[in-house]
């Protein structure tokens, strides 16, 4: 039982939710200072921006999240309701955020602002796989803290009981979540970008970044509940978050391949 507002003043009510989105887009433009300060992890000792710059691109991205979260919610989570009631898609109050639908934005917002500059995109996506794992383990935090999202039914030690969904523990499918997505998944990373030194090959970070991402989604799957107005779509295991998260799997082979295969040749 963790109240989900944290604190109020007055009329205004701040979330835990909305304290761990701020929080991880500052922690994450911290990261990413640090990494463009140094040069020498970069191809050619070019970073794709500047320190400064990065905040003009934080815009970009704080735009392209919630665009493409929430178009990506609409589109794949509940189509029938908002074609029913257009007005609601724009009520980011209500909740309803896709990472997926995040991410193709956040890979628009990136292709639009370095084309403009010149600069290497893939090192962009790089950079961005590099930081965004911190927001990725804050976020799921908030989801736990706000009872939301939550798995099966579990006999492990570990369970917990989620106020709204039974006196059953369950699996906090949430942590599993910020535990892979962002813990494991940054130091795994961090360990190629600095140790192995695969910024020096635009696109291996980004792919690392898309494989993680997407197997750890597809495990977790297996202990979330799906989402209930979708439920499992076959042989009742299947779920939307499984099918999304292949595209990624796909996407961040490819990137690894492909920047291998350009550096050989």
């Amino acid at each position: 039982m963790i109240d989900p507002v944290a604190f109020a003043i007055g009329p205004i009510v701040i979330r835990w939710y909305a304290l761990a989105y701020l929080a991880g887009i500052f922690l994450g433009v911290g990261y990413g200072m640090l990494l463009l300060k140094r040069k020498s992890l970069w191809v050619n000792g070019t970073p794709p921006m500047t320190p400064d710059e990065l905040f003009d691109f934080t815009f970009w991205i704080v735009i392209g999240i919630i665009i493409g979260g929430r178009l990506g919610y609409v589109v794949f989570y509940d189509p029938l309701v908002f074609a029913a009631n257009p007005g609601q898609i724009i009520a980011l109050w209500d909740g309803g955020m896709s990472f997926h639908g995040g991410m193709l934005g956040l890979m628009v917002a990136i292709i639009v602002y370095l084309s403009r500059k010149k600069a290497n995109i893939l090192s962009g996506l790089d950079l961005l796989a590099c930081c965004a794992t911190i927001g990725l383990f804050l976020g799921r935090v908030a989801n736990f803290i706000n009872a939301e999202l939550y798995g099966s039914v579990t006999t492990m030690p570990w369970g917990v009981i989620f106020p709204g969904a039974g006196d059953l523990p369950r699996h906090p499918s949430q942590l599993y979540e910020g535990l892979l997505e962002g813990v494991l998944l940054f130091l795994v990373i961090r360990y190629f970008t600095h140790v192995k030194l695969v910024l020096r090959r635009p696109g291996i970070a980004a792919g690392i970044f898309g494989i993680g991402y997407a197997l750890s989604r597809i495990f977790v799957e297996f202990f979330r509940l799906p989402d209930s107005h979708i439920g499992y779509l076959a042989f009742g295991w299947l779920t939307m978050g499984m099918v999304l998260s292949l595209p990624i799997l796909v996407a961040g082979i490819a990137l690894i391949v492909w920047a291998r295969t350009r550096r050989h040749a």
